[in-house]
């Protein structure tokens, strides 16, 4: 697909940039991205000082800041758990979220808006890989439904506010995201830095390194109760123990392992949308455009590769009567490659840098 001729596509250097949710994972790559590449008006602003569920507050902000262009990425995110216990939390923030912010950036001006989804859009059995025309072809997976239904009526205010109002807002989806600065929470978390802090808490309970996941969990949030006890850990408020002598640490993990997932280091993502926001307009890409690497491997294979990497050789027990989820997840990618972008971070490469940036803030 050749470049628009259109000469307002490239945000210059020293352009108003507003990163909507910028202490994220996705909006902390953006901002680190932006930065090195030497953008000089970047616009944050914390939940504290602005809250995007607030529409009367979200305008002023707007009306203040007169951004130019806008990255929204802030939302509320979550692993299976989390999807299945807060429902309606997640339909209700990240509608208004995007209802909010996408208004207001017509309303202001806004020259070019973009907007991140998620690959949890398609239908929960939905032919793969998944092309962007098979959104709305079927039933969507209940797990993650609240979810998904928020960020497929944000791909469509962007679509609607382009054919009614002639603005230029464009929206990419994601496949499943981790890198640096990710939300360890086991309560919240995603499925890779679960595995993640999981795996590192059973090589620390093996050891008896009692201290180091005392921090672990003041830096990471609190270890649920079953958890702890599949880690032998007893625990009270002045110390942590072995809850047996001879007790091993086992990680337990929810269903088979057999449902396929894609995984995409955050800073692919960065590198993906700044390359598109900087070359390509709505009426190029259409309503969405995915965004991955193209390959998946199982939540068993997945789970192996992490065991190996964080050097954890206990035993991983599968709880089959929790949910599996979506069977597969992979997306389409060839509409982004023939833009000219290509994924450069390898999983094993990503889940080590991941890995080594958890570790480090121990």
């Amino acid at each position: 697909m050749p470049l628009t001729e259109d000469k307002e596509k490239t945000v210059k250097k020293s352009s108003k940039i507003y990163i909507a949710g910028h202490t994220g994972l996705v909006g902390s790559a953006l901002v680190r991205y932006l930065k090195a590449d030497g953008y000089t008006s970047l616009i944050t602003c914390t939940h504290d000082e602005l809250d995007l569920t607030r529409q009367a507050d979200v305008e002023t902000f707007f009306r203040t800041k007169q951004p130019e262009y806008v990255f929204l990425a802030a939302a509320k995110v979550g692993g299976i758990v989390a999807n299945s216990t807060y429902k309606a939390e997640f339909i209700y923030d990240n509608v208004i979220i995007a209802a909010n912010v996408i208004q207001s950036a017509y309303k202001y001006g806004v020259k070019k808006l973009l907007n991140l989804g998620s690959s949890c859009i398609y239908p929960k059995l939905a032919p793969q890989p998944m092309k962007e025309e098979y959104l709305l072809t079927g039933s969507l997976e209940p797990t993650n439904e609240p979810y998904a239904i928020a960020k497929i009526a944000a791909i469509k205010l962007c679509r609607y506010y382009n054919e009614q109002h002639g603005t230029n807002f464009i929206s990419a989806m994601p496949s499943n995201l981790y890198g640096p600065s990710d939300n360890f929470d086991l309560k919240t978390s995603h499925v890779l830095a679960a595995l993640i802090r999981k795996f590192h808490l059973a090589k620390l309970a093996a050891k008896g390194a009692w201290e180091a996941i005392k921090h672990d969990e003041e830096l990471y949030g609190a270890i649920p109760e079953e958890i702890a006890t599949d880690l032998g850990i007893c625990k009270n408020q002045k110390s942590y123990q072995l809850s047996a002598i001879s007790y091993k640490p086992i990680v337990r993990l929810w269903g088979t392992g057999s449902p396929y997932r894609e995984f995409l280091h955050v800073d692919d993502l960065a590198d993906a949308v700044i390359y598109v926001m900087n070359n390509y307009n709505n009426k190029d890409l259409g309503e969405f455009i995915n965004v991955g690497t193209g390959e998946d491997l199982t939540i068993r294979e997945m789970a192996e590769m992490i065991r190996k990497m964080v050097d954890f050789n206990g035993e991983i027990k599968w709880d089959t009567s929790k949910p599996d989820g979506t069977p597969r997840k992979l997306l389409d990618i060839s509409k982004i490659n023939l833009l000219g972008w290509t994924p450069k971070i390898s999983l094993n490469k990503g889940i080590n840098h991941t890995y080594e940036w958890y570790v480090k803030q121990l």
